[in-house]
């Protein structure tokens, strides 16, 4: 999966990913926590990559994407390369904030009020330069 940022404002990013045969183009609210708004639309894979070869902010967020059904939900576990090589997140969406979940044994801490792992983020401040 390849995914990078056409644009970013106080309130919302605009984002253009490519994964295997299909692209997308999202808006996500900028807002901190678990709960935020996005809308996702399907555009053509040939207009995504040009997005993200000659419009899209440096460096390009990689990664690969694992889907991992743990108790009723399906978690995503994102394995980062590139600038982001090292760093691991797993997700999971819900259906309303309070709906109860079993977290997996091989979850780490809680990030989710951390801007630092937002995608958007990453993009300004790669995790390779975080200090350790």
């Amino acid at each position: 999966m390849r995914q990078g940022y056409l644009g970013e404002a106080e309130s919302a990013s605009i984002r253009v990913r490519v994964a295997g045969s299909e692209a997308w183009l999202n808006i996500k609210s900028a807002t901190l926590g678990i709960e935020r708004l996005e809308y996702e639309y399907p555009i053509p894979v040939t207009d995504a990559e040009e997005m993200l070869d000659r419009l899209c902010r440096r460096p390009l967020i990689e990664k690969t994407r694992y889907r991992v059904p743990w108790h009723g939900h399906t978690w995503e576990v994102d394995v980062f390369e590139g600038e982001n090589a090292g760093l691991v997140v797993a997700e999971i969406e819900l259906g309303a904030p309070d709906e109860p979940f079993v977290k997996p044994p091989w979850t780490g801490e809680e990030v989710s009020d951390d801007r630092r792992y937002y995608n958007v983020c990453l993009v300004r401040h790669p995790y390779r330069e975080w200090a350790v």
